[in-house]
């Protein structure tokens, strides 16, 4: 039988602590969270592996270094609203949601929306809002927010999710080319004078979504 405690610990300082994830509050987070409550009874055994575990239809849970790398970057405040786009399963969106005020989290999949929403429920975080919709066009009904996290790889950051930050408002994602095995990087885009500008933070492996390619160019 699986000691999850143990694996949690072993994740933080096997694959976490040396790779530059040191923010006190998101490791307490991090040691708190049973991540393998948000895995099917099956998959429970490798929730803590460093790789991406599948969940179905192409989408997966995010490597554990990968998003807690992403979380540190965004630098989430307690005061903060936050908005997750694809949040999958949901272990994302309840790590932030243990640093934030309040989360608007999107997801597609209307199985994993609703398991996700259950977890969330079932381990008593009440700060979360889950929606079901286009992850592309992220949820504009709630915004500005001060952090946006796009869980998995695009090609391209669409518009109408960028016009969702706020003044101030940190976004973090992995922007990847669409060839298979393309190597990402995940960048930081910061919203300063209305004006949001991207710069890269470190390489990132992650599995694309679908959904997120850049829109046609037209030619003459």
């Amino acid at each position: 039988m699986t000691d999850f405690a143990l694996a949690r610990r072993n994740m933080i300082d096997g694959q976490l602590r040396p790779n530059r994830v040191t923010n006190a509050q998101l490791l307490a987070a991090i040691a708190d969270l049973p991540r393998e409550r948000f895995l099917p009874s099956g998959l429970r055994s490798v929730a803590y592996a460093d790789d991406d575990v599948p969940l179905g239809n192409g989408r997966y849970l995010m490597e554990p270094m990968i998003l807690a790398r992403l979380l540190q970057t965004l630098q989430p405040q307690p005061q903060d609203k936050a908005l997750v786009v694809a949040s999958g399963a949901g272990y994302g969106t309840a790590l932030l949601a243990r640093l934030v005020k309040s989360v608007v989290a999107v997801e597609a999949d209307g199985r994993l929306a609703g398991s996700a929403e259950q977890t969330v429920r079932d381990l008593g975080i009440a700060n979360v809002r889950q929606v079901t919709g286009k992850m592309e066009e992220g949820y504009a009904a709630d915004a500005p927010y001060d952090v946006i996290l796009i869980e998995g790889g695009v090609q391209h950051i669409p518009a109408a999710i960028v016009a969702q930050l706020g003044e101030g408002g940190r976004l973090g994602t992995v922007i990847a080319a669409a060839s298979a095995g393309a190597l990402g990087v995940a960048h930081l885009m910061v919203k300063e004078g209305g004006v949001a500008s991207s710069r890269p933070i470190f390489d990132a492996g992650t599995p694309s979504l679908a959904g997120f390619a850049p829109p046609p160019r037209f030619t003459f």
